[in-house]
C-alpha cells in the first residue's frame, strides 16, 4: 500500500507551484514622480520576499533581459570593487582564468 501511496506522489506535476510563483511576481509597476526624481513603489510581497526594511539598500543590475533588483550586499560590493581596480593590470590572467 505505501508502495502506491508513494508513486502516486511522484506522479503529482510540480510545474503549477512554480508557474504560480513565477506568474504571481510578475506584476505592472507605475513609475511615479518622487521630488525631482522618479521611482516605484514595490508591492508589499516584493518587501517581503526581499525582506527590506525602510532605509534598506537596494543593488540595481542591469542585464540583456532587463534590470534585476537585490538587497544591497557590503561584501559582494567590496570584492566587485576589488576587481574593477584590478582588471585592467590583470586583464590577461582574468582571460586565462576564464577558459
Amino acid at each position: 500500500m505505501t508502495g502506491r501511496i508513494l508513486a502516486q506522489n511522484r506522479r503529482k506535476p510540480r510545474l503549477h507551484s512554480s508557474y504560480n510563483v513565477s506568474y504571481n511576481y510578475c506584476m505592472q509597476l507605475k513609475v511615479r514622480r518622487i521630488g525631482n526624481a522618479y521611482g516605484v513603489l514595490l508591492p508589499k510581497q516584493v518587501i517581503d520576499r526581499l525582506k527590506l526594511v525602510e532605509g534598506s539598500q537596494l543593488t540595481l543590475i542591469d542585464t540583456e533581459d532587463g534590470v534585476r533588483l537585490s538587497p544591497y550586499d557590503a561584501d559582494f560590493n567590496a570584492q566587485l570593487e576589488a576587481f574593477r581596480t584590478t582588471e585592467s593590470k590583470h586583464r590577461n590572467s582574468y582571460r586565462e582564468l576564464a577558459k
